[in-house]
């Protein structure tokens, strides 16, 4: 089942346990998933990966304004934006693990024959196609330069 899909259903089952702050995050998934498809150049449909991206951006978000909130000691600001990210991470699919990661990317490695440093972009170029979404980026590229080295 798509997200969007499980978001719709999602949405219904919130309005009818009347979960408001539940219901404030989907409706925010939603809107931004219909923003994205009608944006120009889009298909109607969106694949996967990309509603993947928006999950991603939207977590993030509500991670950067929970963290002003939480500066500023707004402290009931900052549970609800908290709250909404766990309620969109729901959606995205599960990580993979450290071990799992370093496999794959020791595999990416041997693959394109890296053996220094200046090899970093050729392996974080084939690394981050492989590990989109199932990995963060800057973990990725951590581990790509300590296994460089």
């Amino acid at each position: 089942m798509k997200v969007s899909d499980r978001i719709d259903a999602d949405i219904k089952a919130a309005m009818l346990a009347r979960d408001k702050e539940k219901l404030e995050a989907l409706r925010a998934i939603k809107a931004a998933i219909l923003l994205a498809r009608t944006e120009k150049g889009h298909a109607d449909l969106l694949t996967e990966e990309v509603e993947t991206k928006i999950l991603r951006k939207l977590i993030g978000q509500r991670e950067e304004a929970a963290a002003i909130y939480k500066q500023q000691n707004r402290q009931d600001l900052y549970q609800k934006e908290v709250n909404e990210a766990r309620y969109i991470s729901e959606y995205l699919p599960a990580m993979m693990s450290e071990a799992d990661v370093i496999a794959v990317i020791k595999k990416v490695i041997a693959d394109t024959s890296a053996s220094s440093q200046a090899d970093f972009g050729k392996v974080m170029g084939q690394a981050a196609r492989l590990l989109a979404g199932k990995a963060d980026n800057k973990f990725v590229s951590a581990k790509i330069r300590e296994l460089l080295d």
